[in-house]
């Protein structure tokens, strides 16, 4: 059987219908061709691998950090507001610098906080095709493309997280947390839910339903702890850290 043309382009063998009459070299230096590649898979890795470099010199130095999560429709005003703007403010007291998504409402309010005390006011921010960019008490803002980098940022540079009342975001953070953790990719990672009305009907259907049913373990469900005093959450943040100090 006749192979046809081949030709190899990096670690790929092409033949016959395969094989194109360009290189990639001259994709590049040719500004007359089609700038669809630049929208193809292997160039995304490109922008992936950039952010996550971008991602991990940005916060390498950024020291012990609490990751602060809430509604970006949290009026200013609004108690949850307040209470975020106030764990923010905390969190910097107790030496922790405080990260957000970087968006409006409990994120901004976080922000605020850590701002004004002096601290280190971090907004992880993500395109979307709603939303304001950072908010205005950002003092050192990375915006990502991609959820998933952005999601490892937070997981690698907080310590734990404190979780206000919020939307489909806030729990999606929350349950990737409570994976990592449950599956031994993460140790030491407190989780606190601020808001025992808002969070407790979650409670509740977790013990009742998916650990009743075999589905997890009661640990699972334990290892949250849901509270509506701002300082018990800032101290369950110090002790982990000098449980993590300790190496205990």
């Amino acid at each position: 059987m006749s192979q046809g043309p081949e030709k190899q382009r990096g670690p790929e063998r092409l033949r016959r219908s395969q094989v194109d009459g360009t290189t990639m070299d001259q994709r590049l230096l040719d500004s007359r061709g089609a700038s669809e590649w630049v929208h193809t898979d292997p160039w995304r890795v490109m922008r992936i691998q950039a952010e996550f470099v971008e991602g991990f010199g940005g916060l390498a130095e950024v020291g012990p950090a609490i990751a602060v999560f809430g509604s970006a429709r949290t009026a200013a005003g609004h108690g949850e507001y307040q209470m975020a703007e106030g764990l923010g403010r905390s969190l910097v007291e107790a030496g922790f610098a405080v990260i957000t998504g970087g968006g409006p409402g409990a994120m901004e309010a976080a922000n605020k906080g850590a701002s004004e005390a002096g601290g280190v006011s971090i907004g992880l921010g993500i395109e979307l095709p709603f939303e304001d960019a950072l908010n205005p008490w950002v003092d050192k803002g990375i915006n990502f493309r991609y959820f998933f980098v952005r999601k490892t940022m937070f997981v690698k540079y907080s310590q734990g997280f404190i979780v206000l009342p919020g939307g489909l975001g806030t729990l999606d953070e929350l349950f990737e947390a409570m994976t990592l953790a449950q599956t031994g990719k993460v140790t030491r990672f407190p989780i606190v839910l601020m808001g025992v009305d808002y969070w407790q009907g979650l409670i509740d259907w977790m013990r009742g339903t998916l650990q009743a049913e075999g589905k997890i373990s009661a640990h699972d469900v334990d290892s949250l702890i849901v509270t509506d005093d701002p300082d018990e959450a800032v101290q369950l943040m110090v002790e982990s850290r000098a449980t993590r100090a300790s190496g205990r």
